[in-house]
């Protein structure tokens, strides 16, 4: 999995940018942030018709380091990038990538929890080098079998929130495209949603969101009990800081509801997941309407056995993130229904599945007819 982090995602967007250049059908745009809006050209998506536009957005970054300072041949300063809590950095092992791709690996030496903006570390490398400069990204190292791998369904890498998300969201573009059917579907890659959802507060500042849009946020998001990885992906209806658009939430919820009856293996579920935050909650502050798919995720921001660890009863240990790989196909299963239902009639809504009722049972109350 590519290296990546808030305001450092260069790695990331060059791959994406090979993916671009083959598909000629395809044109991509970047905002002033960075954001990267992706469109079908016009004659490839399909027949246009009138509706609200759709934009499936992910973002681009993972909790990381990046280099601030270099000491000498084996001192590296860097600063973290998202949230961890501190009794990962103690003693850890990190790897970090300078600009011709080279892994470096190295121990954390010490943390500077208070500083600001970013906690700070210093790093002792493994081998001296003078190959590291300022601005390279740093990541965990894990021991133990090579990454990225797939046991017993689970796909185990460096960095699932959020590009997981995001090869989801060009799977699913993908499919459209063949269909002819990508029309009025946008992807939107923000930049730096670890650090406080800086791509999609500039997104909306710099009014990167086609107008009218209906937003649908994919993230990776800690798994709980009652959210089990391998269970299906979820309809969230909100995070810890707030609940989600009610409408378009629940719209997509009696989607997956009527596409899973009539496909028995399809699973899915609807929680509120909140063990994190997501740009949703962003989007919908800025007035778009909006809410979330996501994966449930084991090791949620590389982080082993948080409960436990911040509890005092185990030692911290980083290690790789882990999404089910049923999971994630269903995620582009549920994007595709959602971007080809969302507008149908076939499903009816909920004001009138409501409508139905008082006119069933309304003389009970003394309205209509007996």
């Amino acid at each position: 999995m590519l290296p990546t982090a808030a305001g450092c995602e260069q790695r990331v967007i060059a791959w994406f940018e090979r993916w671009v250049a083959d598909r000629p059908s395809v044109s991509v745009k970047r905002d002033r942030a960075g954001n990267l809006l992706i469109t079908a050209k016009p004659g490839t998506a399909g027949t246009k018709r009138a509706r609200r536009p759709i934009v499936i957005t992910a973002h681009l970054d993972h909790p990381a380091f990046v280099v601030t300072n270099v000491e000498d041949d084996r001192s590296i300063g860097l600063e973290f990038r998202g949230g961890v809590h501190d009794p990962y950095f103690r003693g850890a092992s990190i790897e970090i990538f300078s600009r011709n791709g080279s892994a470096h690996r190295a121990t954390i030496a010490s943390l500077d929890a208070g500083a600001k903006p970013f906690r700070r570390v210093r790093a002792r490398l493994a081998k001296p080098t003078r190959a590291i400069s300022l601005g390279d990204v740093g990541r965990w190292r894990f021991g133990g079998a090579r990454l990225p791998r797939v046991e017993k369904g689970l796909l185990h890498t460096h960095a699932c929130d959020d590009l997981a998300a995001v090869a989801a969201a060009l799977a699913a573009f993908d499919a459209l495209l063949r269909r002819r059917a990508a029309v009025g579907v946008s992807l939107l890659f923000t930049r730096a949603e670890e650090i406080g959802f800086i791509g999609a507060i500039a997104a909306c500042r710099l009014q990167s969101v086609p107008r009218g849009a209906r937003l649908i946020c994919l993230e990776n998001s800690r798994s709980f009990a009652d959210s089990p990885i391998g269970a299906g992906p979820i309809v969230r209806v909100g995070d810890r800081l707030s609940v989600f658009s009610p409408a378009l939430t629940n719209r997509i919820s009696d989607l997956m509801a009527v596409h899973a009856r009539e496909n028995p293996a399809f699973r899915w579920q609807r929680k509120l997941m909140p063990g994190g935050a997501c740009e949703a909650t962003a989007f919908a502050a800025y007035g778009h309407e909006s809410t979330c798919l996501c994966l449930p995720l084991g090791n949620y921001h590389n982080m082993r056995d948080i409960d436990a660890v911040v509890a005092g009863h185990r030692p911290a240990r980083v290690g790789p993130e882990f999404i089910s790989v049923a999971d994630f196909h269903g995620l582009v299963e549920m994007l595709l229904v959602t971007c080809s239902e969302l507008d149908s009639a076939r499903v009816p809504s909920i004001t009138t599945r409501l409508e139905g009722l008082i006119e069933a049972h309304g003389p009970i109350v003394g309205l209509g007819a007996p």
